[in-house]
């Protein structure tokens, strides 16, 4: 790919309009936290978009999704109140190669459950738990640049089994919890030309996006998602039968 990776991240921005400890976190929301990591750490190599629920289109228009090498996205209240339409190009543009990257209660968003087909739902407990992140794909592209076998995030919610999802291509992470429980937290998926990836880790009450493990998972995981090939054509075509030699 020639030039600067183009990146847009989309988030709901409604727990910053709405409370000051999530503000207190993310001032620039956490589409803005999201941008400063990938932009500290891929600098020039990346072109950073941000898009969030109350804009025209949600932010995501058809030219600004045609402009979208790697969507990022972030939700949690309002997942009700995407528009279909929007969905639905968003839809068209993963089939077509075009990178997403699913974050924490995004699990719950029309785009991930029409991608998945599936509920895509999990057990859940907000109690400000530890959890370790194991890598278990070390070789991946996206676990790049670590050399520990797991990472910490000092305080989390709790994700568990079972994520209703469907087998995931390649499992790059799995999390265990104070508490006990285990969850698949990073999970790769392809749907048409596009690479999907989910990743759990991003609370809205912890500063975990200020972490330079998640950074560094989030900058690894955009390189990994670009397209690359011919664009994905999801109509049937007639193929004529070759002349005879």
């Amino acid at each position: 790919m020639s030039g600067p990776l183009r990146v847009t991240v989309w988030n709901e921005n409604v727990h910053e309009r709405q409370s000051e400890a999530v503000r207190a976190n993310y001032p620039s929301g956490i589409h803005g936290a999201i941008c400063d990591g990938l932009r500290e750490i891929l600098g020039d190599a990346v072109s950073l978009g941000a898009a969030t629920l109350a804009d025209p289109d949600h932010g995501l228009t058809p030219e600004v999704l045609q402009q979208t090498d790697v969507l990022m996205w972030w939700g949690h209240l309002e997942h009700h109140h995407v528009s279909d339409d929007v969905v639905d190009r968003v839809q068209a543009r993963v089939l077509e190669g075009m990178g997403l990257i699913v974050l924490h209660s995004g699990h719950g968003s029309k785009i991930f459950q029409r991608l998945m087909g599936t509920s895509c739902m999990l057990r859940w407990r907000e109690a400000g738990e530890r959890q370790l992140v194991w890598f278990v794909n070390p070789s991946h592209p996206i676990s790049r640049g670590f050399e520990d076998e797991y990472f910490e995030i000092p305080q989390s919610e709790m994700y568990g089994e079972f994520f209703d999802v469907p087998e995931p291509d390649e499992l790059v992470f799995i999390s265990w919890f104070a508490g006990g429980e285990v969850f698949r937290s990073g999970c790769t998926f392809t749907r048409g030309r596009g690479k999907i990836f989910y990743f759990s880790p991003g609370h809205e009450t912890y500063p975990i996006y200020h972490q330079p493990q998640i950074k560094r998972v989030l900058a690894n995981a955009v390189q990994w998602a670009a397209p690359n090939g011919s664009p994905y054509r999801g109509t049937a075509r007639h193929i004529p039968v070759p002349p005879a030699r």
